[in-house]
């Protein structure tokens, strides 16, 4: 996102932060009906640049989101929906876009404040894995001739009551409304989402055996110096690398594995 939609999504952020800071709020009621809400204006596209029109005024755009959602949604939800119509967007699929963040953001809270969220963010790590090693799973998840019905259920047999409730949550919403997305992109997303939730960047670590604990605290601590912030390692074996260690924070890629020491030497013989 891009000047005013990256402004107005910051305040999003902030007023979220506002009111699951309230114990009183829940925070996964808060993400299920900011799901909906991103739902139908994902599928109501005039509606959507109804109240992203610049030419109309913000109160104009409030007023027409409270009739909208009244009585469907609670009074939280409502206001923050309220504030980010009467927010300036560069585009009106940037206002769907942020909803679905902040529904993310609010569900992944939920999960910190149980407790969880170090496991959720694990198992969305874990579960793509599992997809980009399994064709057919992938191909399931992504038939489009599937109903989402059958992909929920397919989802439910897979992580119900063997993962956090709220991962569980978050890939079937994924899954069920990828919004022009890959699977794997919207699962990188949701990792991100929820490093961020701890103020962390994410490392995906590839190496030939795993990690004693001693080496991922030292890898963790070398990395939070170089970036300046905390970082979350996902972790992954692939016996292909050889040995050494391959890190990718963001689009980076460090790579020190001797497969990538064979490749290299082997392009500079052939050239």
């Amino acid at each position: 996102m891009n000047g005013a939609s990256r402004d107005a999504l910051a305040t999003a952020r902030e007023r979220l932060d506002a009111l699951t800071d309230n114990t009183s709020v829940d925070a996964a009621k808060l993400a299920g009906e900011l799901a909906a809400v991103t739902a139908l204006l994902d599928r109501e596209v005039s509606l959507r640049r109804v109240i992203t029109d610049p030419a109309q005024s913000g109160e104009a755009k409030a007023e027409l989101a409270g009739r909208l959602l009244g009585g469907q949604v609670g009074g939280e939800t409502l206001d923050l929906v309220s504030g980010m119509v009467r927010s300036r967007w560069s585009r009106s699929r940037d206002l769907v876009d942020s909803l679905e963040v902040l529904a993310a953001t609010a569900d992944l809270t939920a999960a910190q404040a149980g407790g969880g969220l170090d496991d959720v963010e694990d198992e969305l790590f874990r579960f793509g894995r599992i997809v980009s090693a399994n064709t057919e799973l992938r191909a399931a998840l992504t038939d489009r001739s599937a109903t989402t019905a059958a992909k929920s259920e397919l989802l439910r047999s897979l992580l119900g009551g063997k993962a956090n409730a709220v991962t569980e949550r978050l890939v079937t919403r994924l899954v069920t409304h990828p919004r022009g997305r890959s699977l794997e992109q919207g699962l990188e997303s949701l990792s991100k989402v929820a490093a961020e939730r701890r103020g962390r960047m994410v490392a995906t670590v590839t190496t030939a055996v795993p990690l004693s604990d001693v080496q991922k605290q030292r890898l963790g601590a070398v990395l939070a110096k170089l970036y300046g912030r905390p970082m979350h390692l996902n972790l992954d074996v692939d016996p292909t690398v050889l040995g050494g260690i391959s890190v990718r924070v963001g689009d980076e890629v460090i790579d020190g594995t001797i497969s990538d020491r064979i490749a290299e030497a082997s392009r500079r013989m052939a050239g």
